[in-house]
């Protein structure tokens, strides 16, 4: 049974211009878009059917999955 929130971290990849996700805590997670908006529609989908496909159906009517975004936000420096 699945009791606890699993989390997602979704990052920025700059030189792909896409953000990526991946879990720790669903086994085969790896999704790409090139909005988060898209990404989390991914992420949604791709949780459903990997945990089906792994055998983890949670007792539950939701799954709770807690997004996590990493990207790196350059900002001009005044003094350069």
């Amino acid at each position: 049974m699945l009791d606890t929130t699993m989390v997602v971290t979704a990052t920025w990849d700059e030189e792909a211009s896409v953000w990526f996700a991946t879990s720790e805590d669903i086994d085969g997670l790896a999704v790409e878009a090139d909005t988060l908006e898209k990404l989390e529609r991914k992420i949604a989908d791709a949780v459903s059917d990997l945990l089906e496909l792994n055998g983890k159906g949670p007792d539950l009517p939701e799954i709770p999955v807690r997004v996590r975004t990493e990207h790196v936000l350059k900002i001009p420096n005044p003094h350069f």
